[in-house]
């Protein structure tokens, strides 16, 4: 006769309740027994039951963490769905919106009228009734309130009279544009004993009787930089830049300064009081940094100078004596001050490190003091990109390893 074994626990169970669980893993915690006598006992898998442990565990310390209750996978699923399900309906009315500006732009009457008229019947908020059509909301004010004029075509009293000079002085001097011709007018109307016009004012009568010089869209070849503008050691590129600043007692300092491109040492630099830096201004500053780096009137090896295209730089006297002190003119793109960032870092740390926080109250005192900046700066200031040290630290460090 064979013998058979009967099992009555009814075999394994696959779905356990929320406080079911909890007491099997608060039988784990009180350290009696382990969790393989544990789970052995309630007929679950000790694999399980170290996953119902590791899961109480973490969520019990992110709720200490929070200051806050436990929140359910449940919960976080119903609430991403939800999220979901806004995030459609916001995307959708998004288009609509964006659909009806660009009708409402296609649309014969004006914005601004269909916003006076939304704003008059009151139904809406006038600011809300500005920014969803795209309309100035003192425009709406302003209507509202009726402050608003009609703006015709420019006319200004007098400019008949100025007219026929212009056309003559355009006519004489056909290359002038209209910031020389301004020039030229206003000389002649001091002459006479008049009143001087402004050369905004000489643009738009130019630009109504069509005077106006065509604009130049030739490529300098001079002006192309592109790329990275540190450089890999020394004496391989120089930038330079101009900086202003103004006194407590209103008179202004500008100067120009050359840096170079690896150690950001202020090799050269030039400061004038009430006056703007011109051409001669840079060449003196060229030649006193060759002199200074290579102890002649002549780099030993060519030289990048980058710069922007102020005219003091583009001037041919300046690139032609650029050239003959073996310097190659490099100038930036026109509106992208970031690509002389090694300039633009300099000026921002003058201002902020010693203009903003030494007293200025003239120019004669500013000028004494930019010496002493410039030597403290090259002596002390540390460097991001040349791990903390100063530009003449980084130089003897190089002279040293050489």
């Amino acid at each position: 006769m064979s013998v058979s074994e009967i099992i009555t626990d009814g075999g394994r169970r696959r779905h356990w309740g929320a406080t079911e669980k909890l007491r099997i893993v608060e039988e784990t915690l009180d350290g009696r027994e382990s969790i393989s006598v544990v789970a052995r006992r309630n007929g679950v898998a000790p694999n399980l039951l170290y996953r119902w442990r590791r899961l109480m565990l973490e969520g019990g310390s992110v709720a200490v963490a929070g200051d806050d209750d436990v929140t359910s996978n449940r919960q976080v699923r119903e609430m991403d769905n939800r999220i979901r399900e806004l995030e459609r309906q916001l995307g959708r009315k998004t288009l609509e919106v964006e659909i009806l500006k660009e009708a409402l732009e296609r649309s014969r009457p004006k914005k601004s009228e269909l916003a006076h008229a939304l704003a008059a019947a009151g139904d809406y908020p006038v600011s809300l009734v500005a920014s969803t059509l795209g309309v100035g909301r003192s425009t709406v004010y302003d209507r509202l309130t009726g402050r608003t004029r009609t703006r015709g075509s420019y006319t200004k009293a007098g400019d008949a009279d100025l007219l026929p000079r212009i056309r003559q002085i355009a006519a004489q001097r056909p290359t002038y544009g209209y910031r020389r011709i301004a020039a030229v007018l206003n000389r002649q109307l001091r002459t006479e004993g008049l009143a001087s016009a402004n050369h905004k004012r000489v643009y738009r009568i130019m630009a109504a009787d069509r005077l106006l010089l065509a604009r130049r869209y030739t490529e300098r070849p001079d002006y192309g930089h592109e790329g990275v503008v540190v450089a890999i050691r020394s004496n391989l590129r120089w930038c330079s830049d101009g900086f202003e600043f103004t006194c407590w007692n209103g008179e202004v300092v500008r100067g120009a300064f050359i840096i170079d491109a690896h150690d950001r040492e202020i090799i050269a630099f030039a400061a004038v009081a009430n006056a703007g830096i011109s051409g001669s201004h840079i060449r003196d500053i060229m030649l006193e940094a060759v002199e200074t780096r290579f102890g002649g009137i002549r780099a030993i090896t060519p030289v990048e100078m980058l710069s922007d295209n102020g005219s003091a730089y583009t001037a041919r006297e300046t690139r032609t004596f650029a050239r003959q002190l073996g310097l190659k003119p490099c100038f930036t793109p026109v509106r992208s001050p970031q690509s002389n960032g090694i300039s633009e870092a300099f000026v921002h740390t003058l201002k902020r490190d010693y203009v903003r926080v030494s007293p200025l109250p003239d120019a004669l005192t500013a000028l004494t003091s930019l010496a002493g900046w410039i030597e403290d700066y090259n002596d002390n200031h540390p460097h991001s990109g040349l791990k903390m040290r100063s530009p003449r630290e980084h130089r003897a460090l190089v002279s040293a390893t050489a």
